[in-house]
């Protein structure tokens, strides 16, 4: 014992100097605070390493006493002695204590800086939602334009004209590089909208050219005769038809948040969802500043 007892006190002597070498240029001044601070953990220290030395040697040198049950799993027996008095007293009382912090303990009806940024955050959402209730046409594109910068234009240049390889042109509804993928290809990546999604390999080699090249100058002059092809579901004007085929002249409301909710994977590569990131006043100021880039 007597040899834990001194391996003990080089050990409460070897934590108390790293912690001074640690953090003793706090306790350095006139600010009691940190002084008591370190009796505190010179205090705990103490109490945690003799305490635990206790255990130890008693642990070592007790014997167990009293009477048996009659009942044994493999020759292992258990005595029938009470529960330890500390031990019981601190079972209970953790107990007590779990009831008291889930009711008035835990900060749930306190101050908090999270509680505190929620609240604000919900007043300032409040206060934009009713300012910005019925902006105009230009508020809304100088909105969305800012939206964009930020969004945006990571990917698709502050131009929004696209980076090579990243993100396309978005200043055209379909790029023609991107229509005839689709062509190609096919795409299905909005379910929710047009169930039946696109077949790809609708036309091929010159026809294919023929209406991409169409569709992306943004469906102007005559069509050529093979745009019948896609006619019979986007409509002789490309306008689409309702869980059939999008517009593939402008962009709707309804692609545009099916965009921006579910992301795109297209020939370029997947645009990510941004749901949750924009409100609808920021959902409908981007859409018009999109737009506004065609024009």
């Amino acid at each position: 014992m007597k040899s834990m007892v001194i391996g003990g006190i080089i050990l409460v002597i070897a934590l108390m100097a790293g912690t001074y070498f640690a953090a003793g240029d706090a306790f350095i001044g006139d600010d009691y605070i940190n002084s008591l601070t370190m009796v505190g953990a010179i205090a705990i220290l103490v109490i945690t390493v003799f305490t635990t030395l206790k255990y130890i040697n008693q642990m070592k040198n007790d014997t167990v006493s009293g009477e048996l049950k009659d009942e044994s799993w493999d020759g292992i027996g258990e005595y029938q002695n009470k529960v330890p008095t500390g031990w019981a007293l601190a079972f209970i009382g953790t107990i007590i204590w779990m009831f008291w912090y889930m009711a008035i303990g835990y900060p749930i009806n306190s101050f908090s800086q999270i509680g505190q940024w929620n609240e604000e955050t919900l007043e300032y959402n409040a206060k934009f939602e009713k300012k910005w209730e019925n902006p105009s046409t230009e508020t809304l594109e100088a909105m969305g334009q800012s939206i964009f910068l930020v969004q945006c234009s990571p990917c698709h240049g502050i131009d929004a004209e696209g980076i090579e390889g990243k993100a396309h042109d978005l200043t055209k509804r379909m790029p023609k590089n991107q229509v005839l993928d689709v062509i190609l290809n096919g795409s299905n990546n909005f379910k929710s909208l047009y169930p039946g999604g696109m077949p790809g390999g609708m036309l091929s080699g010159e026809d294919a050219v023929k209406v991409a090249d169409y569709v992306g100058k943004g469906m102007e002059g005559e069509a050529p005769v093979e745009f019948g092809v896609c006619a019979g579901c986007h409509g002789a004007n490309g306008e689409g038809m309702p869980y059939v085929a999008p517009n593939i002249k402008i962009y709707t409301d309804e692609f545009f948040a099916a965009v921006l909710n579910d992301g795109k994977k297209g020939i370029l590569g997947t645009m990510p969802s941004f749901k949750g990131r924009l409100n609808e006043t920021q959902i409908k100021a981007l859409r018009v500043y999109i737009r506004s880039l065609g024009e």
